[in-house]
C-alpha cells in the first residue's frame, strides 16, 4: 500500500483529502487462494481421488472429511488470522502460562539490577541499548541512538510539536498529505531508512506544571478563598484535561547502516554519525511539507522519561517535580535510569496486558474499502473517562526499490491469472474484485513515477488503572475506532507486543521482514 492521496472534487468544489489508494499485499490465485494454499489442498485432496477411483467409498467418507478440516485450517481467515495460526499461537501461550513464561519480572524488583545504564525492559523490547550520539549543536547535545540487537535495526526518536488538523480546510490538509508523501519518498530516496513511525499520545493532565505555577506566582498573603478558588479550579481542569505527545521515529537496518557507516569509521560511533546525516533529511521534511513546528531529537535522560511514562502515566508528576527542583538549585537526580525506566512486573493475557497498577487493550485499524479522510483517526486518541489514556502509532514501512518492483510484477501476474480463472469458470468478477484488480495493474505506473511502496498500518491502545474495568474500556475502543471509519481487529495473544508499539517511541513494529 502506498500513500498516494488525492482529492475529490464535486461541482469544482474539495470535498476533502482521501487515502484510498491501498491493495491487498497479495492477490489470490484461485478464488482468493494462493499458491502454498492451494498446493496445500491439492496435496490433501489427493488421497480422497485415490480411493475414489478404487470405490473404496468408506474411506472416501473419511478422507472427504478429512480435507474439509484441512480446508478449514488454512483457507478460512479468522479474525484476521488462519485457524492454523490461531492454534499455533493458541498452544505458544499455553506453554509460556505453564511455564510461566508469559510473567515478567524486574532485576530491580528481584534484588538483582546492577547496572544502572542497562535496560530492563519486558518481552519484545528486551533486546534493546541505548547509545549517546555524537555532540550536535551549539551545546553539544547527545542524541539517544536505538539500537535493537534481535531484529538487528537502529533508531532515533524526535518529539514533535503539530498544531492539528481540527481546523485545518481541504486544502491545508491536502498539502500536509503531500509533505507526508514528500517525506515517505526522500526517505525511500535515502535507500537507508526502512520504517517511519509516528506515535501520538493523549494522556490524562496531571497538572504538574499548573501546580508549579501556582507555587510561583500565588503570594503567601493570598486571601484563604482565592486559594480555594485556584486549588478547585486545578483539580476540575485536571479531570477535564488530556495533553498530547508526540514522537516520530526513523528505523534502519544494521545492514544498510552498517555500508554507510564505513565512511565514518567503525563501531556506534560510525553509525550514530550516519544516523545523524538521516535525522537532519527528516528534519527538514518535517518542518517544511508537514508543518511540524518543532523537532528535538530525544537525549538518552528524555527518551528514558518517554519509556518510562509509556509504561506508568501516573508517575510523570513526580519526575517533573524533581525536573523543577534541579532547575530550582536543590540537589536531586531527575533522571530515570535505564534499569528502572521499565514496570517491576508484566503479565500478559490472552485479551489484555498488564503492566504494575496499569491495564492496557490494543488493536490494529484495518482500512475501510471507501478510503479514509486525512484526519479520522482523531476520535480514537479521545479518552472517554478521568485516568485514560489513548495511545496509537501509525506505521510506514518502505520497500526497496527493487523488492516493490518484483511485489508489483508478481500482484500483477496473480490478478491476471485470477481474473482468466475466474472467467474459465464462469464466475463473475464481482465490483469489489475488479477494484483491486484495477489499482493492482495501477501500482506499476505509478512506481516508475518514483513513488516509493509502502505498507501502513496502525495500532490503537488504551491504558486504565487497574481499579477500572479494563473489559469495558477495551470495547470503548473498539467504539472509537468504528466511528472514526476504520474496523478494529483485537491483538489477542499479542497484546505485550501491541502495547510496545502504540506506547514506547522505541521503532518497535509488528510486521518486521529482512525484505523491506
Amino acid at each position: 500500500m502506498s500513500p498516494w492521496w488525492r482529492c475529490k472534487q464535486e461541482k469544482e468544489t474539495i470535498v476533502a483529502t482521501v487515502y484510498a489508494d491501498y491493495t491487498r499485499d497479495r492477490t489470490g490465485l484461485f478464488f482468493g487462494l494462493s499458491g502454498g494454499q492451494l498446493i496445500t489442498l491439492v496435496v490433501a485432496g489427493a488421497p480422497a481421488l485415490w480411493a475414489f477411483q478404487r470405490q473404496e467409498w468408506a474411506a472416501v467418507v473419511g478422507l472427504v472429511l478429512a480435507w474439509l478440516v484441512v480446508l478449514a485450517l488454512v483457507a478460512i481467515p479468522i479474525r484476521g488470522r488462519s485457524a492454523t495460526g490461531w492454534l499455533v499461537a493458541s498452544a505458544a501461550h499455553l506453554v509460556g502460562m505453564t511455564l510461566r513464561w508469559s510473567r515478567w519480572r524486574s532485576k530491580a524488583a528481584t534484588g538483582r539490577g546492577e547496572d544502572l545504564a542497562e535496560p530492563d525492559l519486558p518481552g519484545v523490547v528486551a533486546g534493546i541499548s541505548v547509545h549517546d550520539g555524537p555532540p550536535q549543536g551549539p551545546t553539544n547535545t547527545r542524541v539517544a541512538i536505538i539500537q535493537d540487537h534481535p531484529n538487528r535495526l537502529w533508531a532515533a526518536t524526535a518529539a514533535i510539536t503539530h498544531p492539528g488538523l481540527a481546523l485545518a480546510d481541504s486544502t491545508e490538509r491536502d498539502a500536509q498529505a503531500r509533505g507526508l508523501t514528500a517525506l515517505l519518498n526522500a526517505c525511500a530516496r535515502t535507500e537507508l531508512i526502512s520504517e517511519v513511525l509516528f506515535l501520538v499520545r493523549s494522556v490524562p493532565e496531571d497538572g504538574a506544571e499548573r501546580d508549579q505555577w501556582l507555587t510561583r506566582h500565588q503570594p503567601a498573603t493570598a486571601p484563604a478563598l482565592a486559594k480555594a478558588v485556584n486549588e478547585q479550579l486545578a483539580a476540575t481542569l485536571s479531570q477535564a484535561s488530556v495533553r498530547t505527545e508526540a514522537f516520530c521515529t526513523i528505523v534502519v537496518p544494521e545492514d544498510r547502516l552498517a555500508k554507510e557507516a564505513k565512511e565514518f569509521g567503525r563501531g556506534v560511533d560510525a553509525r550514530a554519525r550516519a544516523m545523524a546525516m538521516l535525522m537532519a533529511e527528516v528534519e527538514a521534511q518535517l518542518r517544511t511539507g508537514m508543518r511540524i513546528g518543532t523537532v528535538t531529537w530525544l537525549t538518552s535522560p528524555q527518551l528514558a522519561v518517554a519509556v518510562r511514562t509509556g509504561f506508568a502515566p501516573g508517575d510523570r508528576a513526580g519526575i517533573v517535580d524533581a525536573l523543577a527542583a534541579r532547575d530550582a538549585g536543590v540537589d536531586v537526580n531527575a533522571e530515570v535510569p535505564w534499569s528502572q525506566t521499565g514496570p517491576s512486573g508484566a503479565d500478559l493475557a490472552v485479551r489484555h496486558y498488564s503492566h504494575d497498577a496499569w491495564h492496557s487493550i490494543s488493536a490494529t485499524l484495518k482500512l475501510p474499502a471507501k478510503g479514509a479522510v486525512l484526519g479520522a483517526l482523531a476520535p480514537v486518541l479521545v479518552p472517554t473517562e478521568p485516568g485514560e489514556r489513548r495511545s496509537m502509532v501509525v506505521v510506514f514501512p518502505i520497500l526497496a526499490q527493487s523488492v516493490a518492483d518484483r511485489q508489483t510484477q508478481n500482484a500483477e501476474w496473480s490478478a491476471d491469472m485470477a481474473e482468466t480463472l475466474r472467467s474459465r469458470a464462469g464466475v463473475k468478477t464481482r465490483a469489489k474484485d475488479q477494484t483491486v484488480i484495477a489499482r493492482t495493474r495501477g501500482l506499476d505506473a505509478k512506481l516508475a513515477t518514483g513513488n516509493a511502496l509502502i505498507r501502513p498500518y496502525a495500532v490503537a491502545c488504551v491504558t486504565v488503572p487497574r481499579t477500572l474495568r479494563i473489559a469495558e474500556f477495551g470495547r470503548r475502543l473498539d467504539a472509537s475506532i468504528r466511528r472514526a471509519g476504520f474496523a478494529p481487529l483485537r491483538l489477542d495473544l499479542a497484546q505485550d507486543a501491541g502495547f510496545a508499539a502504540a506506547n514506547l517511541p522505541l521503532g518497535i513494529g509488528l510486521d518486521r521482514k529482512a525484505d523491506q
